[in-house]
């Protein structure tokens, strides 16, 4: 099929070349000349595994091309909006600036018949607002609501086969042709035996935000049993072995330590808040606002954890911070634990150097007064404290033996649980983790 993908950030880039490797024809749109021309060059603007062989290849082919010209979108027939959606200066609320400017420009460019796809995540009540926007400049045009679940680090893999597809459509024969046209996109994931659900615009815009807010829930849960059990002397990890093996609760998204990150799951609960509130519902989910507070309390913690290691002061004191990106396999450091942790330990007097197999580049822009080195074994030498802060495979494999060679002081604080105490402490450390 001949598809646009209409704003070309880390999500629109993995769907655009990600529908080119199914075989469509696809051209990718946005504003940004810089980015454009480093992506028509098949250069990956971000850090995503697997991301840049599918781009080079769908470009060699002639499949996927991208541009800052809208009008590009006349060449195709299903359009999808992959915008981001921030969270709004000085509130809680998506900042939908993006979306509505992309619908805009999108509509004055489209053909009777096509299909505008939204991606993004909005808050629920977005896609019936477009719809009517969209009734009113081209009523021949359908608009269907298709959420992504990517993980960042498995985000190829994730839309190529995903685990279930939502579309959310209007209803009568408009909305049976929209489905119609999105199981011919995913023809070769829905073949394979993906579950597709089939909603009305307001389940699918709630199912995402729905998910993300479960997902947060299970963390903040096992961090909120992580305060008890440092208070207890219990041990979170044990304790998440045990209740893991519940089938109804699962071992999955049971790890206690510094908190959950990222572009996606910290601003959409506070938006998914904030709608809720707009609907005169914000107690039917009131809980997400003590899940944020949990969340952060982590990264307190894990400073304070530092600081009690280094005698209750840590000025002048040199701090190894190993990671950067909020978790492995990525070099995105929105809402970062990581950069969270330095800057709180930086403002009280400790000199941190960093490191991060991907993130350091995007790290320097959020925070270039940190010091960053290249390796971990830069970072540990004479390193007074050393805190796990993203669990890395080549981290979490470090040597406690070889690593208390190169460091001023053998503490260590895992922020993270990815470490084995046993090893570290007979190796001749101070270790601490969170709820151990």
């Amino acid at each position: 099929m001949r598809i646009s993908v209409i704003g070309c950030g880390y999500l629109g880039v993995v769907h655009a070349a990600a529908m080119a490797e199914l075989g469509h024809q696809v051209v990718g749109i946005d504003v940004d000349a810089v980015k454009i021309a480093r992506l028509d060059a098949g250069l990956p603007t971000f850090f995503e595994p697997g991301l840049p062989e599918i781009l080079a290849s769908s470009i060699a082919s002639g499949r996927l091309r991208f541009t800052t010209d809208v009008s590009a979108v006349s060449e195709a027939e299903v359009h999808f909006v992959a915008v981001g959606t921030p969270q709004t200066a000085g509130s809680d609320a998506a900042d939908m600036t993006f979306v509505d400017a992309a619908f805009s420009s999108l509509i004055a460019h489209v053909k009777p018949g096509d299909l505008i796809v939204g991606k993004s995540t909005v808050p629920v009540g977005t896609a019936a607002r477009l719809a009517e926007q969209i009734a009113a400049s081209a009523p021949d045009v359908t608009l269907a609501w298709n959420p992504e679940f990517l993980r960042e680090g498995f985000a190829v893999q994730d839309t190529i086969r995903p685990d279930r597809l939502v579309y959310g459509v209007p209803d009568g024969a408009a909305g049976e042709r929209a489905a119609r046209i999105l199981d011919e996109v995913y023809a070769a994931t829905v073949a394979a035996g993906t579950p597709v659900i089939v909603a009305d615009y307001a389940t699918a815009e709630l199912v995402k935000v729905s998910a993300n807010a479960f997902l947060a829930t299970k963390i903040s849960f096992i961090n909120a049993m992580a305060e008890i059990a440092e208070a207890t002397g219990a041990d979170v990890t044990k304790l998440a072995d045990a209740i893991g093996h519940d089938n109804r609760i699962g071992r999955r998204f049971l790890n206690a330590g510094v908190g959950f990150g990222g572009g996606c799951l910290p601003k959409d609960i506070r938006a998914f808040s904030a709608r809720a509130r707009e609907l005169g519902k914000g107690e039917a989910i009131a809980f997400l606002d003590e899940m944020d507070k949990i969340n952060l309390r982590r990264r307190a913690r894990v400073v304070e954890l530092v600081s009690d290691a280094l005698g209750g002061d840590v000025t002048g004191k040199r701090v190894a911070m190993l990671g950067l990106a909020f978790k492995p396999h990525s070099d995105d450091v929105r809402d970062s634990p990581a950069i969270d942790v330095a800057l709180r330990l930086t403002e009280e007097g400790a000199h941190v150097v960093a490191t991060d197999p991907q993130a350091i580049e995007s790290a320097r822009l959020r925070a270039p007064h940190l010091t960053y080195v290249s390796s971990a074994e830069e970072a540990l030498r004479d390193a007074d404290a050393v805190v796990l802060v993203t669990e890395w495979p080549e981290f979490v494999a470090l040597d406690p033996v070889d690593t208390a060679a190169i460091v001023a002081g053998r503490r260590i604080v895992d922020g993270r649980n990815s470490l084995d105490p046993a090893a570290w402490r007979a190796a001749g450390w101070q270790y601490a983790g969170l709820g151990r």
